[in-house]
């Protein structure tokens, strides 16, 4: 049997036993977890679940803010603290973050990623020892990549991920994709560039490699 809460379709497990009540429970799974006579026909365990949508959504809402503090959030290398609340605004202070909804805290990194990663690009390309074109800037999830250079087009793609990281790492794949405006391979050329902007590259490559 499933249910839909909200636009969210939910599993209802039903168990019966040798009891004369029902009871209704939301695990950590998100599941409703229904117990009740053997009896019991399935349209009164319906209308029992119906009949308890505000009970149920209560749960849930209490399984996920649970869910939460269990997972580990990173922000440019530390664990931050996810603060669910009845807020409209989001807040990052005091190494919290503040949301309304669990999409709040997707929104919040897609913003940081834009301002944190665009700020890091402008100052090693400020400081950038060749001269090299600005480049457009694109932010995606990649499985195995942390940046692209497209010399032709003259943009550099960072991956996503790189926003839990701590900010050398970022600084370390932007300083090796700019390199790539002058060499495109990987030659002696090319890590001598790279040594010039980021000395400490070996460790940083290594690190990001495991």
């Amino acid at each position: 049997m499933q249910i839909e809460i909200d636009g969210i379709i939910y599993d209802v497990i039903i168990e019966k036993k040798h009891i004369k009540n029902t009871y209704l429970r939301v695990k950590e799974d998100l599941n409703i977890y229904v117990t009740t006579s053997n009896l019991t026909p399935n349209y009164l365990i319906k209308k029992f679940v119906n009949d308890n949508i505000s009970f149920i959504r209560k749960q849930v809402n209490k399984q996920e803010k649970r869910l939460e503090k269990k997972l580990d959030y990173y922000y440019l290398g530390e664990i931050i603290n996810i603060d669910i609340n009845t807020s409209n605004r989001i807040k990052f202070e005091n190494n919290t973050l503040y949301v309304k909804t669990k999409s709040d805290i997707e929104k919040w990194y897609k913003k940081q990623m834009k301002l944190v990663f665009k700020e890091h690009l402008d100052n090693i390309y400020n400081r950038f020892t060749e001269n090299v074109p600005y480049p457009s800037l694109t932010i995606r999830k990649m499985s195995t990549r942390w940046g692209v250079c497209n010399k032709k087009l003259k943009k550099v793609t960072l991956n996503s991920e790189l926003i839990y990281k701590k900010p050398e790492y970022l600084d370390y794949v932007i300083v090796h994709e700019l390199s790539h405006f002058i060499h495109f391979d990987h030659g002696k050329g090319f890590w001598k560039l790279v040594s010039e902007n980021e000395p400490d590259y070996k460790r940083l490559r290594k690190e990001l490699q495991e």
